[in-house]
C-alpha cells in the first residue's frame, strides 16, 4: 500500500514538516509537503492525494478551512489534523467537520505512522466500495432497458425525470407478468441519490404471511415464540436506500395498515417493540394486478393504493412495443453466446417471423427463455424456426409447450402455463421455475394457489 500512496505534510513548523516527511518516506511513502493552506490546496489541486497530514492553525488561515474544501473537492482524501492546543471541544468540532482523526503535539512518530496506515486501509476499503458498487449498478443503467418503439421510449423518460429528482416519492410500476418490474426497479434505484445505499427486495407473495409482517419491520426479543434475538426488517436495513414490494397486491390487509403508516410517517415500530424508528427510504412496490379494480372489490385499501401511486410507471406488454422483440432477441442471442460459448449469429427469416407474430403473454420473461433454450441447443449458428419451441411445436401442433388461447383471463392464463410446465418437467419443480424464470418458492406458491399437484400437472 505504502508504494502506491501519496501523502501531503502541511506544517509551518520546518523541522516538525521535514522530521514527518523523512519518516514517512522511509516508510516507502511519496510526500509532499506545504507551508501554508493556500500552497496545500494548490498541490491538491495538482495531484491525487489519499492523506493528509495538516496542522490546525497555519499562517494564512485556519486549517479546518482547508478540510471543507477537501471534503467537497476529493471526498477520498482522508485527513489527519495535528495540534498543539487539543481540547475536548476542539476535538469533536474536527471530526464533525469531516477529519479522520486528530493528534496533539508532539506526538510519538510510531503512534502516528500506525494512524496513517490505518487512515489509508480506510481509503483503499472506500474506493474498493465504490468500485464494487459500480460494477453492481453498470447492468442496471438505461442502456440495459432494450427497446426503442414509441410505447417503451416513453417510459424511459418518465424514469429519467423520475431518477433525476432527489425526492423519496414512491413508485408504482404496474403491467403484465413478465415485463421486467424488477429491472426497473433496480435502475430507479442505481440511477438516482440513493444508488450508494441498499437495495432490499422482497417478493410478497413468497413470504407466508405471519412472517412478512418480521421480514419488512423487523420485530424484539422475545415478540413471539421462535424471536430469540432482535431483528432488523428490510425496511430498516434500506436505510438511505430502496426497498422493492413485489407482488404488492398480495399482501394482507392489516400488513397494508402498517405499511401504510410507515408511508405517511417514515417511521416504525418492530414487531414487539415501543419505539419508533425513523428511517429515509423510498418504496418501489410492483404488481400485476389491476389494484384500482382491488380496490372497488375490497381487496386493497384505497388509501394505500393512492399513497403508492405517488410515482405510477406503467411498463407496456411486448405485443405493444412494435419492433422491440428483434433488438431483444438479438440482446439475449448475444448474451447465452458468451454465457454458453456458443456463436451463433442470426435468426433465419422464418424465426424471425415467427417471433414478431407471436404474441408474447408471457412477454419478455418468456422471449427470454425462448431464445436461452434455442442458443443452447441449436445445431448451427443460425437460429431456425425448429430452434423456437415452444413456438414451432405449438405451430405444427406437436403436443410441445402450448400457450392458451389469446383472451383468457390472467389467472386462467397463469396456471395453464404453470400446469404445462410441471408437466414438461415430469413434476421437478426447480426446473418448472427455471423454464418459467420463477424460483422454487414462487413456483411452489402458484402450486398451491391453483390447486395443482407437482406430479399430476394436469389435474
Amino acid at each position: 500500500m505504502a508504494s502506491s500512496s501519496t501523502l501531503l505534510v502541511v506544517d509551518d513548523e520546518d523541522l516538525l514538516r521535514w522530521s514527518v516527511r523523512q519518516r514517512l518516506e522511509a516508510e516507502g511513502y511519496r510526500v509532499l509537503d506545504a507551508a501554508t493552506g493556500g500552497e496545500a490546496g494548490r498541490l491538491c489541486d495538482e495531484e491525487s492525494v489519499d492523506l493528509v497530514l495538516l496542522d490546525v492553525r497555519l499562517p494564512d488561515g485556519d486549517g479546518l478551512a482547508l478540510l471543507q474544501r477537501l471534503r467537497h473537492s476529493s471526498p477520498d482524501t482522508l485527513v489527519i489534523l495535528m495540534t498543539a492546543y487539543s481540547t475536548i471541544e476542539s476535538a469533536v468540532e474536527a471530526i464533525k467537520e469531516g477529519a479522520y482523526h486528530y493528534v496533539n503535539k508532539p506526538f510519538e512518530m510510531d503512534e502516528l505512522m500506525l494512524l496513517v496506515e490505518k487512515a489509508l486501509e480506510t481509503t483503499a476499503l472506500r474506493r474498493e466500495v465504490r468500485a464494487l458498487r459500480a460494477r453492481e449498478s453498470e447492468p442496471y443503467s438505461f442502456e440495459y432497458i432494450i427497446g426503442a418503439s414509441p410505447a417503451l421510449e416513453e417510459v424511459k423518460a418518465l424514469l429519467r425525470k423520475i431518477t433525476a429528482s432527489p425526492a423519496a416519492s414512491t413508485v408504482l410500476l404496474t403491467g403484465e407478468s413478465g415485463t421486467g418490474k424488477d429491472l426497473i426497479a433496480k435502475v430507479v434505484h442505481y440511477n438516482s441519490e440513493r444508488a450508494a445505499g441498499p437495495f432490499m427486495h422482497i417478493i410478497c407473495s413468497a413470504v407466508p404471511e405471519a412472517l412478512l409482517e418480521s421480514e419488512l419491520f423487523g420485530h424484539e426479543r422475545g415478540a413471539f415464540t421462535d424471536a430469540r434475538t432482535r431483528k432488523k426488517g428490510l425496511l430498516e436495513l434500506a436505510d438511505r436506500g430502496t426497498v422493492f414490494l413485489d407482488e404488492i397486491g398480495e399482501m394482507s390487509p392489516g400488513l397494508q395498515a402498517k405499511l401504510l403508516r410507515f408511508l405517511e410517517e417514515k417511521r416504525l415500530k418492530r414487531v414487539g417493540g415501543t419505539e419508533d424508528i425513523a428511517l429515509d427510504v423510498r418504496v418501489v412496490a410492483a404488481t400485476n394486478r389491476d389494484l384500482e379494480q382491488e380496490v372497488r372489490e375490497g381487496r386493497f385499501r384505497q388509501d394505500l393504493y393512492y399513497r403508492l401511486s405517488v410515482l405510477p410507471v406503467a411498463l407496456p406488454p411486448l405485443r405493444a412495443r412494435l419492433g422491440d422483440t428483434a433488438l431483444l432477441a438479438r440482446y439475449y442471442i448475444d448474451c447465452f453466446n458468451r454465457e454458453f460459448r456458443r456463436s451463433v449469429r442470426a435468426l433465419s427469416p422464418a424465426a424471425a417471423e415467427a417471433l414478431d407474430a407471436h404474441s408474447w403473454p408471457g412477454n419478455v420473461r418468456e422471449l427470454r427463455n425462448v431464445i436461452e433454450r434455442a442458443v443452447l441447443l441449436a445445431e448451427g449458428d443460425v437460429l431456425e424456426l425448429a430452434d423456437l419451441a415452444p413456438l414451432s411445436g405449438a405451430a405444427r401442433g406437436d403436443g410441445a409447450f402450448a400457450l392458451p388461447p389469446e383472451g383468457i383471463d390472467f389467472d386462467s392464463l397463469e396456471r395453464d402455463l404453470v400446469a404445462q410446465a410441471l408437466h414438461r418437467t415430469g413434476g421437478n419443480q426447480t426446473r418448472a421455475a427455471a423454464l418459467l424464470g420463477m424460483n422454487r418458492d414462487q413456483i411452489r406458491y402458484r402450486i398451491e394457489k391453483f390447486g395443482l399437484s407437482a406430479r399430476e400437472p394436469g389435474s
